[in-house]
């Protein structure tokens, strides 16, 4: 069973930056796709970017020129860089990936939350 680890959410003001971390408990080199998602309270879950195994990202236009997903494929890790943080950024966000054979798989979440 592979399993997917977030760390690094945490409060920061408007226009501050965190960066979350994804650890696979399996090379992340053999996943198709992986990504982050994100979900605010009474709200639907929404993507926020992905990555393919070929390198290739893909931004939620709400995101696109602010995020930035990137991997270590010796650490087994995804990571999501946020700069220029908005209050409507805050949410639970969630790293998922999609490897061969498996149905794609969440991690725990990790909180994120923008003050004004």
């Amino acid at each position: 069973q592979v399993q997917l680890v977030e760390s690094g959410g945490g409060l920061v003001q408007a226009g501050g930056s965190l960066r979350l971390s994804c650890a696979a408990s399996r090379s992340i080199s053999s996943a198709y796709l992986m990504g982050w998602y994100r979900q605010a309270p009474g709200k639907q879950r929404e993507l926020v970017a992905t990555l393919t195994n070929g390198g290739t990202p893909n931004y939620a236009d709400s995101v696109k020129g602010r995020f930035t997903i990137s991997s270590d494929n010796a650490k087994n890790t995804v990571y999501l860089q946020m700069n220029s943080l908005k209050p409507e950024d805050t949410a639970v966000y969630y790293c998922n990936a999609k490897y061969p054979l498996l149905s794609l798989l969440w991690g725990q979440g990790t909180q994120v939350t923008v003050s004004s």
